[in-house]
């Protein structure tokens, strides 16, 4: 697992909703995902970095990601764990 803490973030790939949505749904989808997010596990601090790292751009998510001690999984940030081994 530790091997999987030095994969470098990269930008995803980009993502389409179903149906076409306005600017303003999509960002009420995205503050619904993160408001919802924490209660699902995991340590509140983690998830507010994993926030601004997918809002910041790719050098300052790596730093972010790093500082925060996110173990990076999948380098899009679909998958990552904390140090003790919880996964977001």
């Amino acid at each position: 697992i530790y091997a999987e803490a030095t994969k470098k973030v990269r930008k995803p790939k980009p993502w389409k909703h179903p149906q076409p949505i306005t600017i303003a749904q999509l960002r009420q989808m995205r503050d619904e995902f993160w408001d919802t997010a924490p209660h699902y596990g995991g340590r509140k601090e983690i998830w507010d970095a994993l926030r601004a790292a997918s809002e910041a751009d790719v050098a300052l998510a790596q730093a972010i990601v790093e500082s925060a001690g996110v173990i990076v999984s999948n380098a899009d940030l679909t998958l990552c764990y904390d140090e003790r081994g919880l996964i977001f």
